[in-house]
């Protein structure tokens, strides 16, 4: 069996720490108890219909890339409890902090990963997806790391394969300089259309934004955010 080919960084979503501190007995528990019952097997085919993933009946299906703290992943999962959602952290600590209010929220709507996000993005069957949530990502606000921003031409085509005609592409950014990459990326790509037409569109979030602890941590340091919305043409 061939190794897969290594994949460049440019390609790549959140490579970095992947433990912090030490986890409290909860989040042990809920890392050893729950996250194999949740965890993706990308060793399997996906199933198809994807709503397979879930032991509940969903209508809709949504991937977080990058999830952090899962403030926003928790708070859309409890309240779209017939939407199933799939969160991509490598950050051990902050998924077994989310597996754990998972729990006690009695969140059976999520399933996750805890590794690369452009290895859920191969494995998930064309137009299986109707969102799409990349929220304040890693900026690389060095010039010569800007490859390394997620947002990328190669990128974009997977979320275009898995997105539904008339899916979402949403991105947050309280960083101006990937916001405008963001903006100049997915602008040039055929399959995707920013319909925004006045600055409240970008300048407001989403109906019902809990908020994320990063976003909360750029407001007391007098940075806003922007949030964008794309959506799948076709």
């Amino acid at each position: 069996m061939n190794a897969e080919p290594r994949r460049s960084r440019a390609t790549e979503a959140f490579y970095g720490r992947r433990s912090g501190k030490t986890l409290s007995a909860p989040q042990a528990e809920a890392l050893a108890s729950v996250l194999p019952a949740r965890l993706l097997d990308l060793g399997r085919p996906a199933p198809q219909p994807l709503d397979g993933l879930w032991s509940v009946p969903v209508t809709s299906r949504r991937l977080e890339i990058g999830f952090g703290g899962g403030e926003h992943l928790l708070a859309r999962a409890a309240r779209f409890r017939d939407t199933g959602f799939i969160g991509v952290e490598p950050f051990i600590n902050s998924m077994a902090k989310m597996l754990a209010a998972g729990v006690e929220q009695g969140l059976e709507n999520i399933r996750v990963y805890d590794d690369d996000a452009t290895r859920v993005l191969d494995w998930l069957p064309d137009a299986c997806l109707d969102r799409i949530d990349l929220l304040y990502p890693d900026p690389w606000p060095k010039k010569k790391h800007w490859k390394r921003r997620f947002v990328s031409t190669v990128n974009l085509d997977r979320f275009a394969r898995v997105l539904k005609p008339g899916g979402l592409f949403c991105f947050a950014s309280d960083i101006d300089t990937y916001v405008n990459w963001t903006l100049a990326q997915v602008i040039a790509h055929p399959l995707f259309d920013w319909p925004a037409s006045q600055a409240d569109d970008w300048r407001l979030p989403w109906d019902g934004w809990p908020g994320t602890r990063y976003e909360a941590k750029a407001f007391r340091e007098g940075r806003r955010g922007t949030y964008l919305t794309f959506v799948r043409a076709g």
